[in-house]
């Protein structure tokens, strides 16, 4: 009786370790799972990319200013390195808004031989940023703003002339090629020509 009711007592002791233990693994388990799940939980999906126009194999987004946008275009780095050379950088990376009628690097070479280069030296910084503001107009002029025979000031102070026909703008005959490339000061306006102002 004695050795039947030990043995009872021994193999209940014994059930109760091995529930014991198996809880301990169960909790382990858990608290590892929601571990995990914790981890997942906190990665946040990758932010959607900014709607913009490809310009130069770049996306030009309205968050950045005009001459960021401008220096991520593989087709504008002449036209970045001359509003350097004229010291307007900060000021077309400024409030605005302004309207840029941005030739191509193609633009500026179908200048006569040595031109660029001439325009691009010390000296003849004056004259670069007249040619260079002679392609800004004050405020955010779209596309569908500009009318056939508009003339529209531009900060160097002349004039340019604008043509609609059949949908297509130009500006002094120069073809626009991309419209309204908005950014964060202002729109700007790719062309195949650049612009040459009289004075």
């Amino acid at each position: 009786m004695k050795r039947t009711f030990l043995s009872a007592v021994m193999v209940a002791a014994a059930s109760v370790l091995m529930l014991a233990s198996c809880n301990d693994e169960k909790k382990t388990e858990v608290s590892t799972t929601t571990g995990t799940d914790t981890s997942k939980v906190a990665t946040a999906p990758a932010a959607p990319a900014e709607a913009g126009v490809m310009v130069g194999g770049a996306n030009m987004v309205p968050s950045k200013n005009i001459v960021e946008n401008a220096a991520g275009s593989a087709d504008h780095t002449t036209l970045v390195a001359a509003v350097k050379a004229a010291g307007l950088a900060e000021t077309l990376s400024g409030k605005g808004p302004f309207t840029v009628f941005a030739p191509t690097n193609e633009a500026f070479a179908k200048l006569p031989a040595g031109a660029v280069d001439g325009l691009l030296k010390p000296e003849s910084k004056a004259k670069l940023t007249g040619v260079l503001t002679y392609h800004v107009v004050a405020g955010a002029v779209k596309a569908a703003d500009l009318k056939d025979g508009q003339k529209i000031k531009t900060l160097q102070g002349e004039e340019l002339t604008v043509g609609v026909k059949d949908g297509k703008v130009t500006i002094n005959g120069a073809n626009v090629t991309i419209a309204d490339v908005v950014s964060s000061n202002g729109v700007t306006h790719v062309i195949d020509a650049v612009l040459m102002p009289k004075k």
